[in-house]
């Protein structure tokens, strides 16, 4: 057994190739031990050189929704009644303490994952409504020009 730090991508790619090629040994055999000392080095790399951002929030409740076969329904209750729920999943409302404490219990969802900011996403606006929008800033220009 020829144990390196894990220092380049080629180390890491070869400590990979390696711990496919033990995967599986016995606990307490030299190649089980390897295995073990193999798979921490690159655990330990791996978050410092390729880290991985938490969910949004309301991806995850949606991700956890549907591993259990649930709708949005399943969350009246747990976060507040059915407007409520919609507005926090369509990301008009954050969610407070207490929703994220139930979420959390109910639904096993790790409340780090809860408690970060929801990421907003743009609304798409309609042809028409673009329009008008564009419009209405004209108009308001013009009459602040008079």
């Amino acid at each position: 057994m020829k144990i390196r730090p894990i220092r380049t991508e080629a180390d890491h790619e070869t400590a990979l190739r390696r711990i496919e090629s033990v995967w599986g040994a016995a606990l307490g055999t030299a190649e089980g031990d390897e295995l073990d000392v193999l798979t921490t080095l690159v655990e330990a790399y791996e978050r410092e050189h390729h880290p991985v951002d938490l969910p949004d929030p309301v991806e995850a409740i949606k991700f956890r929704l549907d591993q259990e076969g649930k709708t949005y329904r399943a969350l009246i209750g747990v976060i507040g009644q059915r407007t409520r729920v919609y507005e926090v999943m369509r990301g008009d409302r954050p969610l407070s303490l207490n929703m994220i404490r139930k979420l959390h219990s109910k639904l096993e969802i790790p409340a780090e994952v809860l408690i970060q900011a929801t990421r907003k996403r743009p609304r798409r606006v309609s042809g028409s409504s673009q329009h008008t929008q564009i419009r209405s800033r004209r108009s308001v220009h013009d009459s602040a020009r008079n």
